[in-house]
């Protein structure tokens, strides 16, 4: 919340010195933010990392977790947790893009849901690095076209994720260094 009050976002944040690496990163935020125990993740991989406004990299990390785990948000860190199911970021009932140039000039969609949470009788703005990894990680699993358009060759879809992150890092570069 300190960072990014009144958005939306999965658990996380930067590494510390006994972090080995993202996973534990990863694990040790969860637990901090929601109180999700380490032990409870079955910890399946790494996505393509991201790039967040701030031009941090982020890399998300996946696993599964029991559909009983109930969140425990630190209100320091966490002021509501909520549900999505993961089919939502493939077939939305509310949703739009924009066109979004980054800081360094780089031009990408930007994905912006609007999810409707029942339980919480609240609508919920799920957009930005968010929703981008939301998508990806949907498109994998699901292996389906979404109902609107995407950054990725879907043929493809492993290598032109790489291809966008390329792109994006050198042009960041590049702008870095241009203003040396």
């Amino acid at each position: 919340m300190r960072r990014s009050p009144g958005e939306v976002c999965f658990p996380g944040g930067k590494s510390e010195a006994n972090d080995k690496d993202e996973i534990d990163t990863a694990l040790r935020e969860a637990k901090e933010e929601v109180g999700l125990q380490p032990e409870k993740v079955e910890v399946v991989c790494r996505l393509m990392p991201g790039i967040d406004k701030m031009n941090h990299l982020v890399t998300p990390v996946v696993g599964f977790i029991e559909d009983t785990f109930q969140a425990t948000p630190n209100p320091d860190e966490v002021s509501e947790v909520f549900v999505v199911p993961l089919e939502y970021f493939i077939k939305p009932s509310k949703y739009k893009a924009l066109s979004y140039k980054t800081s360094s000039g780089f031009l990408t969609l930007m994905h912006c849901f609007i999810y409707d949470d029942q339980e919480h009788k609240k609508s919920f703005k799920i957009w930005g690095l968010t929703a981008h990894f939301a998508v990806f990680l949907a498109l994998v699993i699901f292996g389906e076209r979404p109902t609107f358009e995407v950054d990725y060759d879907l043929d493809n879809l492993i290598s032109s994720s790489e291809n966008n992150f390329i792109n994006l890092y050198a042009s960041i570069y590049e702008r870095k260094k241009s203003n040396l």
